[in-house]
């Protein structure tokens, strides 16, 4: 468990935020599939990021991915692609996450997948076939993960044929999408996308470095920290105004919440200010970056500014139900979050907190509510050491901007 408390609510810091693992993990598995050479600098300490390096390089038969969502899809492309025979799985939550998409889009490109337990879920068994896979034409869903989609993407290059990939139905997470294209295409790989349609001709990686940007994802807990404090002067080293990540989107959903950024040459500045409207109801549809939900849930319930979130139908597969672990971890803070089918509505202010904020396991539980420690004496959140999975220097960045913790 930690205790957070704030020695100071007017915040003056500057935050060396950890690289993207997002981009990270994408040029990761690109640099393997490029028969040309890849450098790639400032890969993201995350341990996700770090399972993917490690299994990449691993020769054993057996590859656990621990909880690593991102990995175990990327992965299982990856190896079917590459002609690797490989066991596939993961902790207890990540064999409950589905995967029979993926894993029937691969079989349509001739790849020999077998569930070793509940049909569409890990672990898996790939089975070398020795010939590599057929491209073609292929159709999938688009409202389920796109992790999904980016998988097949990068793996389409260097299938016979290339591929046609038809998406159907909405599309969610379109960001994260073009952010596996943007790569692509940094490596010499030309994508087009009309309408509903993909199209990846047959072609190779080519040779090239690649400098990964610090992670949005991570900053939002800052603009989150800005939003809660009396005062702040932030600046996060390493982002991109032009990013390719979808949750740089964090700099204009927290406009109305009062603070304010300002793009450098080499990253952000944030500053508090009033916010814009803070009786009217704000309505944010979280379609395209579901990362953000938890963090604007937080700072809605930390400063009272209403507010509908719509497009969560994937945050019930995450590490947890981050629907359901929202709901009842704001009720700890006498917050009431109305959850009507996907539909999340909050109108309350944050009171004392009563009891343990539980994480679930899930990294964003722990870095989206500890800046409610900002509006109130002490916050205490169990299993501290979640962060690791994508921020492991969270705690200690926490110190940097003056707020105390101490670990139980």
């Amino acid at each position: 468990m930690i205790v957070l408390s704030a020695g100071t609510r007017q915040l003056h810091a500057t935050i060396p935020l950890p690289a993207s693992k997002s981009e990270s993990n994408r040029a990761l598995i690109i640099q393997a599939l490029s028969q040309a050479p890849i450098t790639l600098d400032n890969l993201a300490s995350a341990r996700d990021t770090r399972t993917l390096i490690r299994l990449l390089e691993s020769e054993g038969h057996v590859l656990d991915v621990i909880d690593a969502g991102t990995t175990m899809r990327f992965l299982t492309a990856y190896c079917a692609a590459a002609g690797r025979d490989q066991i596939l799985t993961g902790t207890p939550r990540m064999c409950q996450r589905p995967i029979g998409i993926l894993v029937d889009a691969l079989r349509t490109l001739g790849a020999d997948i077998q569930y070793y337990r509940q049909e569409g879920y890990p672990p898996l068994h790939i089975v070398s076939k020795g010939t590599r896979l057929t491209g073609g034409k292929l159709r999938m869903a688009g409202h389920v993960s796109s992790q999904f989609i980016s998988a097949i993407l990068m793996i389409a290059p260097v299938l016979t044929q290339g591929l046609r990939l038809e998406l159907e139905g909405s599309i969610s997470s379109r960001p994260y999408i073009e952010m596996t294209r943007a790569i692509m295409a940094h490596f010499g790989v030309q994508t087009t996308w009309e309408a509903q349609t993909l199209v990846i001709p047959e072609q190779a990686y080519q040779a090239g470095h690649y400098q990964i940007e610090s992670d949005w994802s991570a900053a939002s807990y800052w603009y989150s920290m800005a939003a809660l404090a009396e005062s702040a002067d932030i600046t996060l080293k390493g982002l991109r105004q032009t990013s390719w990540q979808g949750d740089a989107r964090i700099a204009e959903l927290m406009v109305p919440f009062g603070v304010h950024t300002e793009y450098l040459p080499d990253g952000v500045r944030l500053t508090r200010r009033e916010p814009s409207a803070p009786g009217d109801l704000l309505d944010i549809d979280f379609s395209d970056t579901p990362d953000l939900a938890q963090t604007l849930a937080v700072v809605s319930a930390g400063t009272g500014i209403p507010l509908r979130m719509r497009g969560l139908h994937t945050l019930r597969v995450k590490e947890t139900d981050r629907i359901e672990a929202l709901r009842t971890e704001l009720e700890r803070f006498g917050v009431h979050m109305e959850v009507v089918d996907d539909v999340c509505t909050i109108r309350d202010r944050s009171q004392k907190p009563q009891g343990q904020v539980h994480t679930y396991d899930d990294h964003r539980m722990a870095m989206a509510f500890a800046p409610l420690a900002l509006r109130h004496d002490q916050v205490e959140l169990e299993q501290p050491e979640v962060v690791v999975k994508s921020y492991p220097e969270f705690w200690d960045h926490l110190a940097l901007a003056g707020l105390r913790h101490t670990e139980w």
